[in-house]
């Protein structure tokens, strides 16, 4: 059998992936070994990063509905027991959205969960 050195199906390989690699540093962007791996790593940080990105965007919620409940006197954990308490369903996004565009309506919702 012939040689095979690839030719036109490698360099559309590698040029696939040193275009994913675009951005990095060094080896990782210009040698095709050390793109592939900078581009497994990143590909595994991004599948990380995304886990995170779902639990850092639900503590600032809270931090937003806390601080808009600490001026009234209450906090985060006994307003949250309340809720429960008085089955309103509310999720934690949307009191984040309420406390920013619309207090006054969280207001209300506090008045009527409180009483």
């Amino acid at each position: 059998m012939a040689r095979v050195k690839g030719g036109y199906v490698r360099s559309r390989r590698h040029n696939k992936i040193k275009k994913e690699a675009r951005g990095f540093k060094g080896h990782r962007r210009r040698t095709v070994k050390g793109a592939q791996e900078g581009i497994l790593h990143a590909l595994a940080n991004a599948y990380i990063s995304r886990k995170q990105k779902k639990r850092n965007m639900r503590s600032l919620w809270i931090v937003r509905i806390n601080a808009a409940l600490r001026p009234k006197g209450l906090s985060y954990s006994k307003f949250i027991s309340m809720l429960k308490g008085k089955n309103v369903v509310l999720n934690r996004k949307v009191m984040s959205d309420l406390a920013i565009a619309d207090p006054k309506t969280l207001d209300k919702i506090i008045d009527q969960v409180a009483s």
